[in-house]
């Protein structure tokens, strides 16, 4: 069951007549008063001799209270919730959506139970076999002041009483962990203009992974540029060079008048607010060095095997302390979406969007750094400075890819563990997506030939055809013949082969 307040407004008697009028489509039928701060039988609108209804002597009981205020009344007193069952759950009765409008009066503050002569005068109208809508107007009887303080939550914390309560199909908790969706004038005008997706998820898109690939501000605001994103920072009125706040925007989507469509962080996600990313970068970062083409394949390397340590990690912890896996579960939304980002490839971009919601804690909540989850974040930095530095895409991990399924199943494991069902599967769906982007991405059968401005492994076998998943699913393993071996990287350092020539010789050793 879901809950949606809609956007309050002043028309009363539009809104009535709207409920029981045929709707947009013929969708209204039967509509009728089940329950309300009175008995509902006495509220419903009466009848003219020309058949219509008459909604005055409703209105005007609603708007009794606020009327009173005069001057203190407020611009937009009304209040309009719509509940809606899934398609798939049983018809609820009357008498059960009744009890779910009073349960959701009561949970949000508006009428508490055995208060219909102080608080806000409502109803709740049916005009279908699957949702009703609550309207009340806020003002309440007694003069007291009206909260609308975290009405949202409680209408959720309702939803979820009630799928318990008769057995409907179960929905996630607002716990702030899934990402603001785009409104429905958003998917219009992405549709309109042709786009393949909505603007606010491409620039939740952006601004994700260049917090994810930035140990500070500067460098924060610098790939949002290099992403062709257009950022407003927003400074301190008492701290001239204080940041407070961004907002971000898309080049060409503009409102008609051609102002740019402005969308502040935590308008995309509760972690994308300016407070969390300083937060997020309150703990010193090490800092990226640049790599030799030898060093970026041990960087595959190391990021696979931290990946793979994460995992194991997080696995121990969803047994003894699932708190203690908060950060590296965080990080490895991290990991993922600069993968994506530096191999470009649309099956791990649409596997790191989903997997975002497995990643987060709730309600916006930046977890304490461990040495795992700051592992994960430093080889995520470090894959980002090279797909930019190069634009080199023909290294395909696929070594890292399966290691970061892996690790999207251990963190599945832990929120189940942690009894959060919907981020679980949000973190199943991703390792379903990273699994399938491991198969499209098997080497090449022998004879391919190396694409122009490609380079081989230098410790590849001539013989065989070579690409970044073949030597990422050997482990980097050398070629027939050679005695070289491979310390594991460090994040930053990747670590050379040993039998390297040294450039100078200790003093006081001979050859």
């Amino acid at each position: 069951m879901i809950g949606k307040i809609c956007p309050r407004g002043d028309d009363l008697a539009g809104l009535i007549r709207y409920l029981y009028g045929p709707g947009r489509c013929e969708e209204h039928t039967d509509p009728h008063i089940l329950a309300g701060y009175r008995d509902p039988a006495g509220l419903e609108p009466g009848v003219r001799p020309d058949g219509r209804r008459d909604f005055r002597r409703l209105v005007c009981r609603l708007r009794l209270p606020h009327d009173r205020q005069g001057s203190l009344a407020s611009a937009e007193p009304v209040w309009h919730c719509a509940m809606r069952a899934a398609p798939e759950d049983r018809m609820l009765s009357d008498a059960e959506w009744a009890q779910i409008a009073r349960d959701v009066m009561a949970r949000t503050g508006l009428s508490p139970h055995g208060q219909d002569d102080q608080g806000v005068r409502w109803i709740a109208v049916r005009h279908g076999p699957g949702h009703i809508h609550l309207v009340a107007m806020l003002a309440r009887q007694d003069g007291a002041r009206v909260s609308t303080w975290n009405t949202r939550y409680r209408v959720r914390d309702a939803c979820i009483a009630a799928e318990q309560r008769y057995g409907l199909r179960s929905t996630a908790p607002a716990d702030r962990t899934a990402s603001r969706g785009p409104t429905r004038a958003e998917t219009g005008k992405a549709e309109r203009l042709g786009l393949g997706e909505p603007p606010r998820v491409t620039l939740r898109r952006h601004v994700a992974t260049a917090a994810a690939a930035a140990a500070s501000a500067e460098e924060f605001f610098a790939r949002l540029g290099q992403a062709g994103v257009r950022v407003r920072v927003r400074y301190s009125a008492t701290n001239p060079g204080q940041v407070t706040g961004y907002s971000v925007a898309l080049p060409g989507d503009t409102t008609r008048d051609g102002t740019p469509v402005w969308y502040g962080g935590g308008k995309l996600a509760a972690d994308l607010s300016w407070p969390r990313l300083a937060q997020r970068w309150a703990v010193r970062q090490e800092p990226v060095v640049h790599l030799t083409i030898q060093e970026r394949q041990y960087l595959w390397e190391y990021a696979a095997s931290v990946a793979g340590h994460a995992a194991a990690q997080i696995r121990a912890w969803s047994l003894t302390s699932p708190q203690a896996a908060a950060d590296a579960a965080w990080a490895a939304g991290d990991a993922l979406r600069v993968t994506a980002a530096a191999l470009g490839s649309p099956i791990l971009r649409q596997a790191a969007d989903g997997f975002d919601r497995a990643a987060r804690e709730q309600y916006g909540r930046i977890p304490p750094p461990t040495p795992a989850g700051n592992r994960l974040r430093q080889a995520a930095r470090l894959i980002f400075a090279y797909g930019y530095l190069t634009h080199d895409k023909s290294l395909a991990p696929l070594r890292l890819i399966i290691q970061l399924a892996a690790l999207a199943e251990a963190i599945a494991q832990l929120r189940q563990t942690q009894q959060r069902a919907h981020q679980a599967q949000a973190a199943l769906r991703a390792a379903t997506g990273l699994r399938q982007a491991s198969r499209t991405a098997r080497p090449a059968p022998p004879g391919t030939a190396t694409a122009p401005g490609q380079q081989q492994h230098p410790h590849a076998d001539p013989d065989t055809a070579q690409t970044a998943a073949q030597i990422a699913a050997s482990s980097f393993a050398s070629g027939p013949g050679s005695r070289q071996k491979t310390r594991s990287p460090v994040p930053g350092r990747p670590t050379r082969p040993a039998s390297r020539p040294s450039p100078r010789r200790r003093p006081g050793r001979t050859p």
